[in-house]
């Protein structure tokens, strides 16, 4: 899952993005309203945390611009005001759920899942089974047979992108855009790292090297 937090106190948006990377999402942060809006529209997120209180273009109107472009992605609208006006207007533009400076992060991981569970109830089931492994995305769990897996965050978000275009040929750049943020400059064979440690802990044959162009999860039992 990848998300992204647009928020112009640095110190929150950093802290935020800290702890929401730590429950195992991809997270990239930006301070403005514009380029908020410009990442939103071109990239592909699973959650939006948008501050209403921006330089460039305030969050209603970067909501409201959304939402008129037909991006149904889910909005969490953060703000320092209070009142029911300003919460009417913010889930009138299109905002999903709304929270309150200041906030609980233990309230906003919550949010944040539930948001995330909404949108999966409307589409795909979140449990997916391929031969003998059986991935539940929701619960973040893993099985290979009639035994649980246990993996880090990070493990089990390259294996959920891996499952969700089980079959297809996944760049490595690919897995790296959707699981690492967009800012991320180290070293791309990284994911080579990840995808060995999960043919340890699950099946050497599960994941397959195509040379030169990726990885593709088996689906033959």
């Amino acid at each position: 899952m990848r998300l992204l937090i647009v928020e112009d106190e640095k110190r929150l948006a950093l802290s935020l993005a800290k702890g929401l990377t730590a429950e195992g999402y991809a997270v990239d942060v930006v301070h403005d309203g514009r380029e908020g809006l410009d990442r939103a529209t071109t990239e592909p997120y699973d959650l939006v945390i948008l501050d209403i209180m921006l330089p460039g273009l305030n969050g209603y109107r970067v909501c409201a611009a959304l939402r008129a472009a037909g991006h149904d992605v889910p909005i969490l609208m953060l703000t320092a005001k209070d009142g029911e006006y300003d919460e009417a207007e913010g889930l009138d533009t299109g905002a999903d759920d709304y929270l309150t400076k200041p906030f609980s992060y233990v309230v906003l991981v919550a949010r944040v899942k539930a948001l995330l569970r909404r949108r999966r109830a409307v589409g795909a089931s979140p449990v997916h089974v391929h031969g003998d492994l059986k991935v539940d995305t929701a619960a973040r769990r893993v099985w290979l047979g009639e035994e649980e897996a246990e993996l880090t965050a990070k493990e089990f978000s390259v294996l959920e992108h891996l499952v969700l275009r089980a079959g297809e040929v996944v760049s490595k750049a690919d897995i790296l855009e959707h699981v690492w943020d967009f800012a991320y400059e180290g070293d791309p064979n990284i994911v080579e790292v990840y995808v060995s440690a999960l043919r340890r802990k699950l099946r050497a044959d599960l994941i397959r090297t195509v040379r030169g162009a990726g990885y593709r999860l088996e689906t033959a039992p």
